[in-house]
């Protein structure tokens, strides 16, 4: 099973319970179960780990995403608030219902493949401000609306952040991109310029990740237990005969 559920991304931060429940369901029927997507499943986490594989040391690591969230549909416009003023925007950060899903897992998946042990994750969510009208296909945002999100996750370890994500989606986005930082030997510096179409890119991985799933040990697993993914143009028949 492939899930795009955020929290499947690594259910073991949050719901330790629950995933031994989970795992020990999987394995007695027999099947792999992954959640996994573009973020959490890859830009943020599988993309970083990867990419420190080149590093003999990594001090920190810093990922930040950038969206021009007009090319998006609406409701994940609607998740980050465009077009709300900035008081409705803090009320439903405070509701809990804008807020990018998975940044802890995010920090979970890199902060375990790597090694490293976390005190704690901290999370801030801040409202994007337009300064200029922007209208777009769904929403129209005036000077002063909120344009989109701004947030923030810290992995700490002893009183220092290790990892920062940080994602800024909104309307009007002039330079999106994915930039990866890695402070270590050696230092690594990663751009992709104009950003991952997220809702093209989180179908593509779920699809992309169905061999390593069926070929994989049977359990509860996460993206950094399989093999990274890749498109696959090949006979998809052998998979199903090992399914």
């Amino acid at each position: 099973m492939v899930s795009t559920c955020e929290e499947l991304a690594y259910p073991f931060l949050k719901h330790p319970e629950l995933s031994r429940e989970l795992d020990a369901r999987a394995r007695k029927k027999g099947v792999t179960v992954l959640g996994t997507g573009v973020n959490p499943g890859f830009v943020m986490d599988t993309l970083v780990v990867t990419t420190s594989g080149v590093c003999q040391e990594v001090k920190k690591i810093r990922s930040t995403r950038i969206q021009d969230a007009s090319v998006r549909r609406l409701p994940f416009q609607k998740t980050i608030g465009a077009g709300l003023t900035p008081a409705e925007f803090k009320a439903k950060v405070e509701e809990g219902t804008i807020r990018h899903v998975g940044f802890a897992e995010s920090v979970a998946i890199t902060t375990s493949a790597l090694g490293w042990k976390l005190d704690k994750i901290e999370e801030k969510v801040e409202p994007k401000i337009a300064e200029e009208t922007v209208a777009r296909d769904y929403v129209k945002v005036e000077p002063g609306q909120v344009a989109g999100v701004d947030q923030n996750a810290w992995g700490i370890s002893g009183g220092e952040q290790l990892i920062t994500l940080n994602l800024q989606a909104y309307l009007g986005c002039r330079d999106p991109r994915e930039w990866i930082v890695i402070e270590g030997r050696p230092p690594i510096e990663l751009t992709i310029k104009g950003g991952i179409h997220g809702d093209i890119a989180t179908s593509a991985v779920v699809v992309n990740c169905i061999p390593r799933v069926i070929n994989a040990r049977l359990r509860l697993a996460t993206i950094k237990d399989l093999p990274v993914p890749s498109a696959w143009f090949g006979d998809s028949r052998q998979f199903i005969k090992k399914a």
